[in-house]
């Protein structure tokens, strides 16, 4: 694998990051991740398989995602192993301090992705690159300066999408990516009823053992280990806006044993249900 990357350059603590990457081979995440900021994923050349919380994307030359904090995703690699992307992470706290109102942008969307138009293309790529350069330079207010190109391209990213709108809505690459989205939105839906790898496959009409190595393979994923993250990110909805009893929670989210329920809660949230409620109230 011949890989070409700068450092992650960073502003403050957990307000603005920038990266670019180029990479030959196949590669994917180690782990489908989440964090409490925005992300901008921009793909420079070459092609990306993205699960977003529960959509399979191809990301093309020219395509942007958005990722709003915390929902889940990951990327692997398609047919076509060599891309090269800059990402970006900021807090809205960043873009705030230049302009409320742009920040207002972010406000009401989902995580998506954004094909820019051909023409459109050159001015996010250089207002990317001027941020990266920025960066890594470091010269006087170079701070104040990224943070106006931040607002300059998220303005010019809602243009692009209001210009959007009366387009056609998000076509698939792959038959395959299209069924592993509806499946991944039919666990959100159902993730109270007990859920087997057999059953959904029966239901889509899918051997058991392909719908296993493909489910993997475009989400990062095994596909209990996805029902079990379904269950306890709706757990710890419910632990942060409800007085209910842990008890319930663990029956209202598809356990059938507390034990069970905790265990799978700790190993994931890192906490257990008791103190995330508690950290919960604190914060």
């Amino acid at each position: 694998m011949n890989d070409r990357h700068h450092p992650k350059y960073h502003i403050g603590e957990h307000d603005f990051s920038i990266q670019y990457m180029s990479r030959n081979g196949s590669s994917s995440m180690p782990r489908p991740h989440e964090h409490p900021f925005f992300e901008l994923y921009y793909l420079l050349n070459g092609e990306r398989v993205y699960f977003m919380d529960d959509k399979v994307f191809t990301v093309r030359k020219g395509d942007l995602m958005i990722v709003r904090p915390h929902d889940l995703h990951s990327t692997a690699s398609t047919d076509k192993p060599t891309f090269e992307r800059i990402l970006v992470g900021f807090s809205r706290s960043f873009i705030e301090q230049g302009d409320a109102g742009v920040a207002g942008l972010l406000n009401d969307a989902t995580s998506r992705l954004i094909r820019i138009p051909l023409k459109d293309q050159p001015e996010i790529e250089r207002l990317l690159r001027a941020m990266l350069e920025e960066c890594k330079s470091e010269q006087t207010h170079y701070g104040s300066l990224v943070r106006s190109c931040m607002n300059e391209l998220l303005i010019r990213l809602r243009r692009i999408e209001s210009a959007l709108q009366s387009q056609a809505s998000h076509e698939y690459e792959h038959p395959m990516h299209q069924k592993i989205t509806e499946i991944a939105q039919y666990i959100k839906t159902y993730y109270r009823e007990k859920l087997t790898l057999e059953q959904v496959a029966g239901q889509f009409y899918i051997s058991p053992s392909y719908l296993s190595r493909i489910f993997t393979k475009l989400t990062g994923f095994h596909f209990r280990e996805y029902v079990q993250v379904v269950r306890i990110r709706e757990a710890q909805k419910m632990l942060a806006s409800g007085r209910e009893s842990v008890q319930l929670v663990s029956e209202q989210t598809g356990f059938e044993h507390i034990a069970h329920f905790n265990k799978t809660f700790k190993k994931i949230a890192g906490t257990t249900p008791l103190r995330y409620r508690k950290q919960n109230e604190q914060a």
